[in-house]
C-alpha cells in the first residue's frame, strides 16, 4: 500500500506576521523545546562548546561531535564548557562507524548521562544496543539515515525522529546516491515521526524547501564551518568561501562501504587513487584519519586532511558569526514561503 501523504509541517504565527521574532512551530522545535528548526551538524573538530553553543544560543540546536575528544571524560569537559556557555538545549552526537581502534562508547554514553544530556543524536549503524540507556536517562533520540528502509528501523526500535542524509550531504552519506528532493518527502511519506533533511541545506531557501517537502527542521553543517565561531583558522575557512564551487566535493572510501563527502582537494584525489589501485584500508585510513583533518583545520592548509564538506559550497561565499547565519536563515525562509501565500 502506498504510505500516505502528510499536511504540512509547520505553523507560523499571524501576530508576528511583521516582526523579525518570527517563529517556525514544528513538531521538532516542540520536541527539542527550540525557537528555530535548525540544527548544526556533528562536524568533527568544529563541532565543540563554542560553535554548539553559539547555535543553541541563537536559538537552534547545537550538536556536539563525541569523535572529537579521545576519552569520556574529555567529552565531559567539554560538556561541562557548552553548560557555562548557554542554558539552552544541546544534544552530543555518539557516531557508529567502522574503525580501526573503536572508542569505548559505553562510557561515552554514560558520561551523557551522568552530565544530564538530554537529547542524542546517533549515526553509523542502529543504536539498538545503547536505546535501553537513552530511554531510561529520559533522551529524545535521533538517529541520522540516508534511506527510507534505515529510518522505518530507527522508527521501530524507539527513536524520537530522524534525520534524512541526501547524497548532497558532507561526510557518510550511504552508498545509495539518493539526492534530497526524494529522500525527504519519501521519508514523510513513510514515517510517524519526525523528519530532519540534511543535505544542500545553506541557507533560508533550503530550509523552506524542506518544509515544503514535509521535513520539521534541518540539520546544516558546511555552513557553520563557514561561520565565525568555528575552531578552524580563518584561512581554511577562506578557502572554502572564496573557490570552492558545487564541483569542488568528491567521494571517497566506496570500496570500503564507506562513502564520504569530502572536499576535492590533493589528499582526496591520492585516497582515490589507492582505493581503484587496490590498496588495503588499513594503507588508506591514516590517510583519511582525524588526525589529519585536525591538523588541516589547525594549519589552514585544507590540503594536509580529508576535509568532508557538501555540494552547498555552491552557494556559500562568505564567513559570518553564527548568529547572522541563523538570522539570515530564517528571513530568507520566510520570504520564499510568504512568496506563496496568495
Amino acid at each position: 500500500m502506498r504510505p500516505k501523504r502528510r499536511a504540512s509541517a509547520f505553523t507560523t504565527s499571524e501576530s508576528e506576521e511583521q516582526s523579525m521574532d518570527r517563529k517556525l512551530n514544528t513538531r521538532i522545535t516542540e520536541m527539542l523545546g527550540i525557537q528555530r528548526p535548525i540544527l548544526s551538524g556533528a562536524m568533527q573538530w568544529l563541532a565543540k562548546a563554542e560553535l554548539v553553543a553559539a547555535v543553541s544560543n541563537a536559538g537552534g540546536l547545537g550538536v556536539m561531535s563525541s569523535a572529537t575528544f579521545p576519552t569520556a571524560e574529555d567529552l565531559r569537559a567539554e560538556i561541562r564548557k557548552c553548560k557555562a556557555l548557554t542554558d539552552k538545549p544541546f544534544a552530543v552526537n555518539l557516531t557508529l562507524m567502522p574503525s580501526l581502534a573503536p572508542p569505548d562508547y559505553p562510557a561515552y554514553v554514560k558520561v551523557c548521562i551522568e552530565e544530564g544530556i538530554r537529547i542524542m543524536e546517533t549515526s553509523g549503524r542502529a543504536p539498538e544496543a545503547f536505546m535501553p540507556y537513552f530511554k531510561q536517562a529520559g533522551m529524545k533520540v535521533i538517529h541520522k539515515c540516508t534511506i527510507v528502509k534505515h529510518a522505518l528501523k530507527a522508527q521501530a526500535i524507539g527513536c524520537d525522529a530522524v534525520i534524512m542524509d541526501g547524497t548532497e550531504a558532507a561526510g557518510h552519506v550511504g552508498e545509495n546516491d539518493v539526492g534530497s528532493m526524494v529522500l525527504w518527502p519519501a521519508a514523510v511519506d513513510a514515517l510517524d515521526i519526525p523528519v530532519i533533511a540534511c543535505g544542500g541545506v545553506g541557507d533560508g531557501r533550503g530550509l523552506a524547501a524542506a518544509l515544503m517537502l514535509g521535513c520539521e527542521g534541518a540539520t546544516v553543517g558546511t555552513r557553520f564551518f563557514l561561520s565565525e565561531e568555528a575552531p578552524a583558522l580563518r584561512a581554511g575557512k577562506e578557502a572554502v568561501a572564496l573557490h570552492a564551487d558545487e564541483m569542488s566535493t568528491t567521494l571517497v572510501l566506496r570500496r570500503f562501504t564507506n562513502t564520504t563527502r569530502v572536499l576535492n582537494n590533493g589528499l582526496a584525489v591520492k585516497v582515490k587513487q589507492l582505493e581503484e589501485s587496490g590498496a588495503p584500508f588499513e594503507e588508506i585510513a591514516p590517510l583519511a584519519s582525524g588526525r589529519r583533518l585536525k591538523a588541516a583545520f589547525e594549519t589552514g592548509n585544507l590540503d594536509d586532511g580529508v576535509l568532508t564538506i557538501g555540494q552547498v559550497t555552491g552557494i556559500l561565499h562568505d564567513i559570518l558569526p553564527v548568529q547572522e547565519i541563523m538570522d539570515r536563515m530564517m528571513e530568507e525562509c520566510f520570504a520564499c514561503l510568504d512568496r506563496y501565500r496568495g
